[in-house]
């Protein structure tokens, strides 16, 4: 039986295993502790791409383990209902395993004597009680049936017991004889409803003989094709490997862009906000550049708009002071009007005096120094020198890579190695051989199987052509005698046809006596054996409670717990049932799970050898990765930002330049200034002073748009983009605790360098760790998926449960609950062949002819 266990074994080699090392998991649950330490180092688990590795190459079985009775299935449930009636008991499993335990030995009589021995018995006998009262029964009908009828013949010839050839007047003869027509006849026909069933029975059993060889063809073809795909099965699973492989070269083949990623997404949350800072200060001297020019720019304006605007306004106030001192204006009534001008004179002024604001000249002059270095260009080479970290990774790296892999295709050739370790195609080439050979004895018996189904089913046909006689001699009597019979006929001169049908009566019941108790026996045979074996088989069978008792520990051998294991593995201790394996089986579930093969080869320990290689790991957690060489901001632009600091902008009185600017530029409103000098002009008389007066009001107009209106718009428009307001905020809140600023980001960015060239190595091991987590999480995905290939996918032993199945259908729906049904319909015949018996007797009496008769003196006689 050597190659049974290279079946039971073919699947050992890959199992997966749930059980990865303990030290992986502590380290997992520790590691979020040491990083909630330190809030920068917070993380998530790197994440791990799913890998499709297709689908394991399914088998198609042919074997549909089904029956569905159709309408014979309501005679099967209503022997079904007869049986619960006579025994309604729960199968009595504690019961036979008691039995089993305690005639392990064997059985012998003196050990029936035991107190516990015959406790068994009478709970047996309570069990059995149903069957053994029915059987009696039976006994009782066999054994009194062809007693009564000898005496009945003997009584008879006696002229007793109705034997006399003398029928006396009744006034209801012609309802008796009516009743008992009808009587006879309505058991006549239930008769023949129990031949039909019992025929029935007869004929389901041979007409499903073609369906047994089906059931057998199908799951032989089922175990061959279980036989022949499981090795590409295990092929596909090992080939599979290479898909998790592949996935894990190239993560190395791109641990620059993977490892050195992620080291920089670490590094970058210190590096880039210090850059960030350094290349907005860049930005900041450019804005400064543009503001101060724009303000310097715009005073030159004003001072030059502003003087010229003051000797514009000093001529004029003159000159109108000298049209005022004309003598007309002494005139009593125009001396008011005069008075009140020349009191507005010296609102003839200018209000902003920006000659006396501070140049910005020098600051200007030290900006634009400082911008001939190009401080954005020196911080975009820092961003280039830290985002090179990916290449400075994979450059220092390789060397260790070439090893992993040269691991890895080790690994590989390890399981396909380990894989053929096994004669795992011989072994089935063996089995296959087996299960032709077997087929072949099989389909050997096919020809006496179908022999002997013929004869069983003559012999159920010639027991059934007994009660058929029976039927033929009572429908031929009640025919004859029906259609012979005259009511004006006397007795003694009856026809012949109608005493021909009271001789076929009494014919039918000599046949009934000679039969009915052969018959009876035959039922009470059957009904022992058929009804036990569906109350103790079949039913047991159907809810799986036969399986309990296979199942129950220690029942063949009081030093051995588990029958199933024991048998295959000689290793009875093993957690394996017969109900557990049947049912792993019945959904589909591989071999390997079903028979609990890892208990016989745990592959856990053989995949944490191979595809959880230690030594992998240790190669890639030794991996050093040297980041002193990048330098985030060169000499060159910390001189520019210490230089930038010390330009001077801090140094001007900003708070003057907006005071300035927010005065206006003259101190009234020229335009309103020379509209009140015309309207009091119109008041004064016409001549040469009203005249004189507008023609000041229309040059102080030209004043205010030669040179009042260019000045504002000097101080508004500067460039078209911002005031000069806006220019003198934007230089204030740049100056604002500039070296300050400066020094802090200069500060930031020696931090950044000092966590590179010094702590970049606690990062490092800390991504490399995360790196190497996610490879492992390749091969974990790997063995899990062949863990659960082998527990639903490979080798799927649905043929064993459809085997029991097809065992189940065969035994029981073909066989037992035809068997049944055909001692249902057969007993039900014997029984009524009793109330046959009478009513054939008494109505023989109406239809024989009588040799006397009873006669009146009157002359008239009156049999009706």
């Amino acid at each position: 039986m050597l190659w049974t266990r290279w079946v039971l074994l073919l699947l050992c080699w890959g199992a997966a295993g749930g059980q990865r090392p303990q030290r992986q998991s502590e380290e997992g649950a520790s590691s979020p502790g040491a990083e909630r330490a330190d809030s920068r180092r917070q993380r998530s688990p790197p994440p791990v791409e799913p890998l499709d590795f297709g689908f394991v190459p399914a088998a198609v079985y042919d074997t549909h383990a089904y029956y569905e009775a159709g309408a014979i299935g309501i005679l099967f449930h209503m022997v079904h209902a007869f049986l619960y009636a006579v025994q309604p008991n729960f199968f009595p499993k504690d019961l036979i395993v008691q039995v089993i335990q305690q005639n392990m030995g064997g059985i012998k009589v003196e050990e029936w004597k035991k107190p516990e021995n015959v406790v068994l018995l009478l709970q047996w006998v309570y069990y059995e009680a149903g069957f053994l009262v029915c059987a009696a029964i039976g006994i009782i009908f066999v054994v009194l049936v062809p007693v009564f009828g000898m005496f009945f013949c003997v009584c008879r010839c006696c002229e007793n017991c109705g034997g006399e050839m003398h029928q006396r007047q009744r006034k209801n003869a012609d309802c008796q004889r009516g009743f008992f027509t009808a009587s006879l006849l309505a058991t006549t026909i239930f008769i023949t409803v129990g031949v039909l069933v019992a025929y029935a029975a007869n004929h389901n059993i041979s007409s499903h003989i073609k369906s047994t060889r089906r059931f057998i063809n199908t799951n032989m073809r089922d175990l061959k094709m279980f036989a022949n795909n499981t090795p590409a099965q295990i092929e596909y699973l090992t080939g599979q490997y290479t898909t998790a492989k592949n996935k894990v070269l190239s993560e190395l083949d791109n641990i620059g862009p993977l490892l050195g990623g992620r080291i920089h997404s670490q590094l970058e949350k210190e590096v880039v906000p210090s850059l960030d800072s350094a290349l907005r200060m860049a930005g900041a001297m450019r804005e400064t550049k543009e503001a101060l020019e724009s303000v310097s720019s715009s005073l030159q304006v004003l001072q030059e708009g502003t003087e010229k605007l003051k000797d514009s306004l000093a001529g004029e106030r003159a000159s109108l002071s000298n049209t005022l001192s004309d003598p007309a204006c002494t005139n009593g009534a125009v001396s008011p009007s005069c008075n009140a001008i020349r009191s507005t004179l010296f609102q003839l002024g200018i209000n902003a005096d920006f000659a006396k604001l501070p140049d910005v000249g020098h600051a200007l002059a030290n900006v634009q120094t400082v911008l001939k270095t190009d401080l954005s260009n020196v911080v975009q080479k820092g961003y280039s020198s830290f985002n090179d970290t990916p290449r400075l990774v994979k450059e220092q790296t390789r060397n260790i890579l070439s090893g992993v892999k040269a691991m890895l295709d080790k690994i590989g050739a390890d399981i396909n190695g380990f894989a053929k370790m096994f004669p795992v195609e011989a072994s089935l080439v063996n089995f296959t051989a087996f299960l032709n050979d077997g087929q072949k004895k099989m389909e050997s018996y096919y020809p006496q199987m179908d022999q002997m189904d013929f004869y069983r089913w003559i012999g159920c046909v010639a027991v059934l052509c007994m009660v058929v006689l029976i039927l033929a001699f009572n429908i031929l009597g009640l025919l004859c005698g029906a259609c012979g019979y005259d009511k004006e006929a006397t007795p003694t001169t009856r026809g012949c046809l109608s005493n021909t049908g009271g001789n076929l009566l009494m014919a039918g019941v000599g046949f009934s006596f000679i039969f009915s108790w052969v018959l009876m026996a035959i039922v009470t045979t059957l009904f022992v054996v058929g009804g036990n074996l569906e109350k103790l088989m079949c039913e047991p069978l159907a809810n799986r409670q036969l399986f309990k008792i296979i199942d129950t520990p220690f029942l063949v051998h009081p030093a051995k717990k588990n029958f199933l294991p024991g048998m295959l593995f000689q290793n009875p201790n093993i957690d394996l049932t017969l109900g557990s394996m049947y049912r792993e089986c019945y959904e589909n579930n591989g071999l390997y799970h079903a028979l609990q093969l890892e208990t016989m080869f745990n592959v856990n320990s053989f995949l944490n050898r191979t595809v959880y290689n230690k030594d992998v790991a240790k190669v890639l957690e030794g991996v050093q990765v040297d980041l002193q060489d990048i330098t985030l901001l060169e000499q060159a632009g910390r001189d520019n930002l210490i230089n930038f600091a010390n330009s001077g902008i801090g140094l001007i009185d900003y708070d003057a330049y907006l005071a300035e600017v927010n005065r206006g530029v003259t101190l009234v409103d020229l335009l309103t200034f020379s509209t009140d000098l015309e309207a009091q002009a119109d008041q004064l008389p016409r001549g040469a002073l009203e005249n004189a007066l507008k023609g000041h009001a229309s040059s102080i107009r030209q004043i205010h748009r030669e040179h009042v209106i260019p000045m504002e718009q000097a101080m508004k428009y500067v460039r078209a983009r911002s005031t000069l307001s806006q220019s003198i905020k934007l230089l204030q809140r740049t100056s604002s605790d500039l070296p300050v600023k400066v020094t802090n980001i200069l500060s930031a960015i020696d931090a950044s360098e000092y966590l590179i060239t010094h702590n970049a190595s606690h990062v490092v091991k800390l991504e490399t760790k995360g790196y190497v987590e996610s490879l492992v999480g390749y091969f974990k995905q790997y063995t899990d998926w062949v863990h659960n290939s082998l527990t639903a996918e490979v080798a799927q032993c649905k043929p064993i449960s459809n085997i029991v199945d097809s065992m189940e259908i065969v035994a029981c729906s073909f066989i037992v609950d035809s068997v049944n049904t055909f001692w249902f319909g057969l007993g039900a015949c014997s029984i009524l062949l009793i109330p046959s018996i009478i009513f054939s007797i008494k109505l023989a009496k109406y239809y024989r002819r009588m040799d006397t008769e009873d006669v009146f003196e009157d002359g008239h006689d009156n049999w009706n």
